[in-house]
C-alpha cells in the first residue's frame, strides 16, 4: 500500500506541476493522459474502476463539449464579436458603465456556455475592443482580469456550466434541476456581491471616461477583425444583423432550458445538449454555406482525454487510501453542525484548489463526502459548499482554476502581460471574502427552502 501511495502522489504532483507550467504551451492533456497511463500501468485503477470512470464523465464530457461546439457556431455567426460592438455602444463612452457590461456578459457567456469557454472566446474579444477603445495596457488589465474572475466564478449557479461541476453531480446522484434550486439564488447574490467589491478595488484603475472614437465600432468588428463573414452571410444591415444575432440567443437560451427540463424529467441531459448543437450546425451551413467540418476541427476534443485522464489519477489517490484518510480527520468536524462542515469543506477545497488546481480539488472532496453516510440533504449541501470552494475560492491564486490558466496563456499570446501582484492585488481582498459570504447564503438558503 506503501509503494502505491507513493507512486500515486508523485504522479499527481508530477502531473498537476507540468499543467502549471505549461513548458512550450503543451496542451494540458499530454501529461494528464501520461499520468494516467502511468497509474494504470501499476493496476493502481481496475477495469472495474475504469468502466466506473466512463460512466461517471462520459454524460458530463459529451454535454460539455456540445456546449463547446455551440460556442464556436455562434462565433462563427459572429456573435461575440457583435456582442463587443454592443458592449462599446452601451458604455457610452463611460468607463464605469463599460465595466458593469462586461461582468454581465461574461456572466452570460458562462450561463450559456461553460465557464472554459467563456474564457475562450470572451477575452480575445475583450482584448479587441478594448485594443480599439485605445486603452493603455494598465487600463485594460482591471476589465480582462475582473471579467475573467467573474466569468470563472460564474460556473457556480448551474452545474451544466463547468465540465468537473457535472461529474461531480453523478458521484453524489444529484440532478441538474436540485443542484440549480439550492445553488442559484445564493451563488448568484455571491456573484452580484463580488462585482460589486470588484469594482471598488478597480476604480482607480479604470478610466472615468473612455477615449472618443470617430470610426464605427461595429463595422470595424465585421470587417477589420472578423473576415470569416465577409460577404457570406445574409445580415447586411445592423438592424438585421441585431435581430439575426438575438434569434441565434434565445435558441441557445431555449436549449439551456430544456437541459433543465430534462435533468428534471430524468432524460440524460446530454441528448439534448447534442440535439442543440447539431440544430445549430445545420442553421449555421444553411446561412453561411460552410461544410462543418471545419467546426469539427476547432473543437477541442482534448477536454475529454483530460477529464478521463484526471480522473483515473484521483480514483488512484482515492485507491490508494487518500479519501479514507480525509474521511478520518473531516468526520468529527462534519458531525458537529451543517454550517461548520460546510465552511470546513468549502475552505478546504477551496485550498487544495489554490494549491493543486480545483478539477482534482472538487473530485477528491466530493469523493470524500460520499464515503461519510451523510443523509442526502446535508450531503448535498455541503457538495455545493465544495462547489463554492471550487469555483469561487479557488481564483485566489491564478493557478486554481484550468480557465485561469487558459486566460494566461491567450494573455500571454496576445502580449500582454499580467504579473502575479497585479493578480494578487483584486484576488487577495475579493476572494475570500466572496467566499464566505457565498457559503452563508448557501447555508440560509438551504434552511429556508429546504430545511
Amino acid at each position: 500500500m506503501s509503494f502505491e501511495i507513493g507512486i500515486t502522489i508523485l504522479v499527481f504532483i508530477m502531473t498537476m506541476s507540468i499543467i502549471f507550467w505549461r513548458p512550450r504551451g503543451i496542451n494540458e492533456a499530454w501529461p494528464a493522459s501520461v499520468g494516467a497511463g502511468v497509474i494504470l500501468l501499476t493496476g493502481i485503477v481496475s477495469r472495474a474502476d475504469i468502466a466506473d470512470i466512463i460512466n461517471k464523465i462520459g454524460g458530463a464530457s459529451i454535454t460539455i463539449m456540445a456546449t463547446i461546439v455551440m460556442a464556436i457556431i455562434l462565433e462563427s455567426f459572429g456573435f461575440f464579436n457583435w456582442a463587443a460592438a454592443r458592449l462599446a455602444t452601451l458604455a457610452k463612452g463611460s468607463g464605469y458603465r463599460l465595466y458593469w457590461y462586461i461582468q454581465l456578459l461574461c456572466f452570460l457567456m458562462t450561463l450559456l456556455f461553460n465557464n472554459d469557454g467563456s474564457i475562450l472566446i470572451t477575452t480575445p474579444i475583450l482584448i479587441i475592443l478594448l485594443k480599439n477603445l485605445r486603452l493603455k495596457t494598465s487600463q485594460m488589465i482591471p476589465y480582462l482580469l475582473t471579467g475573467a474572475l467573474i466569468a470563472t466564478a460564474s460556473s457556480a449557479p448551474i452545474g451544466v456550466s463547468n465540465i468537473v461541476n457535472l461529474i461531480a453531480l453523478e458521484i453524489v446522484n444529484m440532478s441538474l434541476y436540485m443542484h440549480t434550486a439550492m445553488m442559484f439564488v445564493p451563488a448568484s447574490i455571491g456573484l452580484l456581491f463580488m462585482s460589486g467589491l470588484m469594482f471598488f478595488v478597480v476604480k482607480k484603475q479604470i478610466p472615468e471616461r473612455l477615449p472618443s472614437i470617430s470610426y464605427d465600432m461595429e463595422e470595424v468588428f465585421f470587417t477589420k477583425n472578423f473576415h470569416p463573414l465577409k460577404g457570406r452571410i445574409s445580415v447586411e444591415t445592423k438592424l438585421k444583423r441585431t435581430k439575426f444575432m438575438l434569434k441565434v440567443l434565445f435558441f441557445v437560451f431555449i436549449m439551456r432550458c430544456l437541459l433543465f427540463v430534462a435533468s428534471y424529467l430524468t432524460i440524460p441531459i446530454e441528448l439534448v445538449a447534442v440535439l442543440g448543437s447539431l440544430v445549430l450546425l445545420i442553421w449555421r451551413w444553411y446561412h453561411l454555406g460552410t461544410n462543418p467540418v471545419d467546426i469539427l476541427k476547432k473543437t477541442p476534443w482534448h477536454i475529454l482525454i483530460f477529464a478521463f485522464s484526471m480522473y483515473v489519477i484521483i480514483y488512484g489517490l482515492h485507491n490508494a487510501g487518500l479519501t479514507d484518510f480525509l474521511v478520518q480527520a473531516a468526520e468529527p468536524i462534519v458531525t458537529q453542525g451543517l454550517m461548520q462542515a460546510s465552511f470546513i469543506m468549502g475552505g478546504l477545497v477551496s485550498v487544495l484548489s489554490n494549491f493543486f488546481n480545483n478539477h482534482p480539488a472538487l473530485m477528491i472532496g466530493t469523493i470524500t463526502l460520499t464515503e461519510m453516510g451523510l443523509d442526502p440533504i446535508t450531503l448535498k449541501t455541503i457538495y455545493l459548499a465544495n462547489i463554492i470552494g471550487s469555483d469561487i475560492g479557488s481564483l485566489l491564486l491564478p493557478i486554481g482554476t484550468l480557465a485561469s490558466l487558459i486566460w494566461m496563456h491567450i494573455l500571454r499570446q496576445n502580449k500582454i502581460k499580467v504579473k502575479w501582484k497585479d493578480y494578487l492585488s483584486v484576488s487577495v481582498i475579493v476572494i475570500p471574502i466572496t467566499t464566505v459570504v457565498t457559503l452563508f447564503l448557501l447555508y440560509y438558503w438551504v434552511q429556508i427552502v429546504f430545511a
